[in-house]
């Protein structure tokens, strides 16, 4: 794996997806970097038109792309919405990388997602774990299209010698994370129902599933410092994982969160639920020969969640 050296001073970066959790993390980390921050409000460029997008792109003309932009979602999401997470996130990614090629773009970045490994891979997940097997069925459709996106980066940089790289983060939590229980994923789904449960006086809150698949989850800043990294001293084909280095239970998860909350109440699982994954870890060797690691550990970064999450959505 390439060691590259790569400046961002002066650069114009730019941050598709920027409304979103990651993306505005990334937007707050390159406000440290010397580089002029674009940004391209959902309103104005629909990302799933290429001719808008190239419209767009031909006449900011951004030095570096980051692709944060997507249609995420928890299991429920997933499984109940696949037309959207399949098409949605193929256009996004396809029209982004493709342009940014036909307008000369230096260096891009492609965000994926630990999802694309197969669902029973051996632990904690090597990159090299791609594509050896079944994925997970309930977000199967939103991993095909971020394996689509990485081989997109891959076959630009072998046929047209692109500098365009893909790094696949781990499970992702922060400020601006989607709280919503139709749509969240598991972290902030259990700071709003511990949140309501303390607040209505319950004595139990019901969590979906057995509680025993592990999972390992990574606080947005720290991705985001992460990707900042990997422009600067990453240039392969290679994909990158992006994590934290440990995981949890949903369980022991679920009690982080209630003791940092206030719910002292107990937990009632729902086995008609699906666990998804029984563990997702992922192995991290790439990212720690460049000389990164995961700054924010779990509860802290709990806590900041949690302390956004009331000023910002609670009710």
């Amino acid at each position: 794996m390439t060691a590259a050296s790569f400046s961002l001073r002066g650069k114009r970066v730019w941050v598709a997806g920027h409304g979103g959790m990651v993306g505005g993390a990334l937007v707050r980390r390159l406000g440290r970097e010397e580089c002029t921050i674009l940004t391209a409000p959902r309103a104005a460029v629909d990302l799933t038109r290429q001719s808008a997008v190239e419209d767009w792109m031909q006449s900011e003309k951004p030095d570096v792309v980051i692709v944060a932009a997507a249609v995420v979602g928890g299991i429920h999401a997933n499984d109940s919405r696949p037309v959207e997470f399949l098409t949605d996130n193929l256009l996004i990614e396809t029209n982004v990388i493709a342009t940014a090629h036909k307008t000369g773009v230096e260096k891009l970045l492609f965000l994926g997602s630990s999802c694309i490994y197969p669902k029973l891979a051996p632990q904690p997940i090597n990159e090299d774990a791609l594509l050896t097997g079944p994925l997970e069925p309930t977000n199967q459709w939103y991993a095909v299209a971020k394996i689509a996106g990485i081989k997109l980066c891959q076959a630009y940089r072998r046929e047209y010698g692109r500098d365009f790289i893909s790094a696949m983060p781990t499970n992702l939590y922060g400020p601006g994370d989607n709280f919503d229980l139709d749509s969240s994923h598991v972290l902030p789904a259990l700071i709003v129902k511990a949140h309501r449960a303390k607040q209505a006086g319950d004595k139990t809150m019901t969590l979906w599933g057995s509680g025993t698949p592990r999972r390992e989850f990574l606080f947005v800043e720290d991705l985001a410092d992460a990707c900042v990294h990997l422009l600067k001293h990453h240039s392969s084909d290679q994909i990158v994982n992006v994590g934290a280095g440990s995981d949890v239970t949903i369980a022991e998860l679920a009690q982080l969160v209630a003791g940092i909350v206030g719910f002292n109440g107990g937990f009632d699982f729902d086995p008609a639920k699906p666990d998804g994954t029984p563990r997702k870890l992922l192995d991290c060797g790439r990212l720690t020969a460049l000389g990164w690691r995961a700054a924010t550990g779990l509860k802290d970064g709990i806590a900041r969640t949690y302390a956004w999450y009331l000023e910002n959505t609670a009710s």
